[in-house]
C-alpha cells in the first residue's frame, strides 16, 4: 500500500509536551475525491458534477469536507501520538471550501496533557497556502510506557 513520506511510530504520553506538533500535507485532486466518494458513498453533486457545482454557492466542485479532515486521523494514528492511539472525540469547523488540485496541509499540536488517563488534548488545523480551511480539537487516548 502506498503511503505518504512521513515519520511513523508512537509517541508516548511520557514524551510529549505541550505544543509538541506534527503535520502532513496533501494535494486533494480528482482522484482522491473520486476514492473518498466511493469508500464513503457520499456522491453530493458538489463534489463530483461540474455543471451542479457551478450553478452552488461555491461556484465550482469542492472536496468533502471529511476527506479533507482525514488527514488529521492520518496524523494521529501514525504521528501524533501515533501507532496504537485511540480517537475519542473530535470537533471541526470548516471555514473554507477545499477545492479540486489544493494543496492541504494538516497539523496537530499538543494543547494539554491528562497522564492520569493517557488522555491528550490536540489543536487541530488544516490549511491552503496561508489561508485556515478547518481548526478543531481531538480528544484522544495515548499510549503510556507504563502499560
Amino acid at each position: 500500500m502506498p503511503r505518504s513520506n512521513i515519520e511513523v511510530g508512537t509517541i508516548y504520553i511520557e514524551d510529549m509536551e505541550i505544543g509538541l506538533s506534527r503535520s502532513i500535507s496533501k494535494t486533494m485532486g480528482d482522484a482522491e475525491i473520486q476514492m473518498f466518494a466511493q469508500v464513503s458513498e457520499d456522491y453530493n453533486p458538489l463534489h463530483m458534477d461540474d455543471d451542479a457545482a457551478n450553478a452552488s454557492v461555491f461556484k465550482g466542485r469542492i472536496a468533502h469536507g471529511m476527506l479533507t479532515s482525514s488527514l488529521l486521523s492520518a496524523i494521529i494514528g501514525e504521528q501524533l501520538p501515533g501507532h496504537g492511539a485511540i480517537y475519542l472525540s473530535q470537533s471541526m469547523k470548516f471555514l473554507a471550501p477545499v477545492r479540486p488540485g489544493d494543496h492541504v496541509t494538516a497539523t496537530v499540536t499538543v494543547a494539554e496533557i491528562f497522564p492520569e488517563k493517557n488522555r491528550v488534548l490536540l489543536d487541530c488545523t488544516c490549511t491552503v497556502g496561508d489561508k485556515m480551511v478547518l481548526k478543531g480539537e481531538a480528544l484522544v487516548l495515548a499510549l503510556s510506557r507504563n502499560d
